[in-house]
């Protein structure tokens, strides 16, 4: 069980009981204090929280129109929030950032995705791979870079991190963010501290963040303190928080630690890259949707889609635009975290499963049809243009005509909309095309 699914447990309970007593109160803690500590929060923090909670919702008074049981939720996230530390506003302008951390954070991967980050803002965007301890750190790090459209600049087989920094410097002068992604180590030892030391005097670095994995919890606390002893750190980046059971551990252990989180990691794709922000991130793991994070990679995955306003346009559905949406949808990530966004957190997984391969068939189910009947749908009300598309496409006769019935029902929908000026204007901010 998550952190997520642990709090939203104790809040369901405390929203079922009758009254809500200092018995009540207890056992909603024992249900919270498990979740925390399951998610490797330190128990002392643990424990100091749910005493705060347990003490404003016995002596505090209501305030008027809200219940106690909506106090105490909103009391959970507010006490969660300053757990999980401090939001981060960014300064955009152009810079140098350092990464740092040791084998398996997911550095590498975090320099591609910071490059992206601030390619989309705008800005000329330069790698270079200073990692000369771990084999095919230059190709992995070169492929990337192509990836996120940024340049790269590395010396293979350079031993010297001085030299790389030196002429990575000169080679990426036009461009206007350059970061630096260095070695790892399996541990933090005197090599790697002068590695770091190193670079940093040669780098000059505006920023310097270290990549810490989720999974590793509250022994994030100690990496940052140590890392920050050896170069002074400006920020964290926590990788791999949409697969981590401890990724609230080490949120709040970095905060222990006195070190801001910048970023954090919520997918293996370069868009997966967010600015931290601890009342977001408590908002979903209560289940609070989070429309502008949703409105945002709707118009990331349609931009990288290179979709039209003609295929978001729902008065205007073919099985073309069709088609291209469920690809822009995959490009938004998995669904459990397009859900989550919209406050649906607790959808069963072989649900999401079977909703993920649906749309995986769908797709190369259309990409069987001929370009006429992608653009009409009435086509296929032949029987043998059914059955060839199903054998096309290595698929059942039943499977086609389930997502012609899927179509069809969308086509319903979008009618019913144009009569509803109040879901239009709230549909717009999702699929511009709707209002045309």
């Amino acid at each position: 069980m998550d952190l997520g699914e642990g709090l939203r447990k104790a809040i369901s309970r405390l929203s079922g009981a009758t009254v809500i007593d200092a018995k009540t109160i207890k056992e909603f803690n024992k249900e919270l204090q498990k979740a925390l500590i399951s998610a490797d929060v330190e128990v002392e923090l643990v424990f100091a929280l749910t005493k705060r909670i347990e003490e404003a919702a016995l002596r505090s008074k209501m305030p008027e129109g809200v219940s106690q049981r909506d106090y105490i939720t909103n009391l959970v996230y507010e006490e969660l929030t300053k757990l999980m530390g401090k939001s981060y506003e960014p300064d955009i302008r152009p810079k140098r950032i350092l990464l740092a951390g040791i084998y398996g954070s997911g550095k590498t991967t975090t320099a591609a995705k910071l490059a992206k980050f601030y390619q989309d803002r705008g800005f000329g965007v330069g790698l270079i791979c200073c990692d000369v301890a771990r084999p095919a750190a230059y190709e992995q790090l070169e492929t990337l870079a192509k990836q996120a459209n940024a340049s790269f600049f590395g010396i293979k087989g350079e031993k010297d991190v001085r030299k790389i920094v030196r002429e990575g410097l000169e080679a990426l002068k036009s461009r206007k963010v350059i970061i630096c992604d260095s070695s790892g180590r399996s541990g933090m030892d005197q090599e790697l501290i002068e590695e770091l030391k190193a670079i940093n005097g040669a780098f000059r670095p505006d920023e310097k963040l270290l990549v810490i994995n989720a999974d590793i919890g509250q022994v994030a606390g100690r990496q940052a303190a140590e890392f920050d002893k050896a170069v002074k750190l400006t920020g964290v980046v926590v990788t791999k928080l949409d697969g981590s059971g401890k990724g609230g551990g080490a949120l709040s252990a970095v905060a222990g630690a006195n070190t801001n989180v910048m970023f954090i990691g919520t997918g293996e794709k370069l868009g997966m890259l967010e600015l931290y922000d601890s009342k977001k991130f408590v908002g979903r793991l209560l289940g609070i949707p989070d429309l502008e994070a949703l409105i945002t990679n709707v118009n990331e995955a349609i931009k990288s889609s290179g979709m039209t306003p003609e295929d978001v346009d729902m008065n205007e559905l073919t099985f073309d635009s069709f088609y291209k949406q469920m690809k822009a949808m995959t490009k938004m990530g998995p669904m459990k975290s397009v859900l989550g966004m919209m406050g649906l957190v607790d959808v069963p997984k072989d649900a999401l499963e079977t909703g993920e391969a649906k749309l995986k068939r769908f797709a190369t189910i259309i990409s069987s049809m001929t370009k006429d009947e992608r653009k009409d749908e009435k086509l296929l009300r032949d029987p043998k243009r059914v059955l060839r598309i199903a054998k096309g496409s290595g698929t059942t006769e039943r499977d086609v005509r389930e997502l012609i019935a899927d179509f069809n029902r969308m086509k319903k929908m979008a009618n019913m909309l144009k009569n509803n000026r109040d879901m239009k204007k709230q549909m717009a901010k999702f699929m511009p095309g709707l209002g045309s």
